[in-house]
């Protein structure tokens, strides 16, 4: 239960410039005709934070109202939900050995040492899935993910969130209208 209340402390971590954001949608869905949406509970886990739950939810109706859609508490159009999570990655850096582009011999390659450093890294990834109830499909998922980096100022944590909902929710809604 503390690491997911870890999780969602790292996603509020997530700055604005620097997270990797990605998303995917159904080319048959019509974003045009959604108007209202409302939040379901898809985590496996309760979010022991509850703060953070309703940061996360305020941060994305914002974005969501910005985009015309109302939140409705039944019978959305859409119904949207969220997942946070951790991992541990590798992550590997070398320095070389002496001399400019190729190093000394170039063409052939540098002179000298490399250095080959690994280190582990946790990685917060925050998901967010819009679900289509007529059909109960997955119309559109977005994530953000950034190397963690822990804040202490709850301020600038919720600032940070609002950067990078702004960043994921920035080409929402994809080909609005089209069908």
């Amino acid at each position: 239960m503390q690491k997911l209340s870890l999780a969602l402390l790292f996603c509020l971590g997530l700055a604005g410039f620097a997270q990797e954001v990605q998303f995917d949608y159904d080319r048959s869905a019509n974003f045009g005709a959604y108007k209202t949406y409302q939040w379901i509970d898809y985590r496996e886990v309760p979010v022991e934070d509850q703060i953070l739950d309703r940061d996360i939810k305020r941060s994305v109706d914002a974005q969501l109202a910005s985009k015309g859609l109302r939140r409705v508490e039944s019978g959305g159009d859409l119904v949207v939900g969220y997942k946070a999570a951790v991992s541990q990655e590798k992550e590997f850096n070398s320095l070389g050995g002496w001399g400019g582009p190729g190093g000394f011999g170039w063409p052939f390659g540098s002179w000298g040492n490399t250095r080959v450093t690994t280190s582990t890294i946790e990685v917060g990834k925050l998901i967010i899935g819009m679900f289509d109830p007529a059909t109960k499909q997955l119309v559109w998922r977005g994530s953000a993910s950034k190397t963690l980096d822990i804040k202490k100022d709850p301020d600038k944590n919720y600032r940070n969130l609002e950067k990078a909902m702004a960043k994921l929710f920035k080409s929402y809604p994809p080909g609005a209208g089209k069908r």
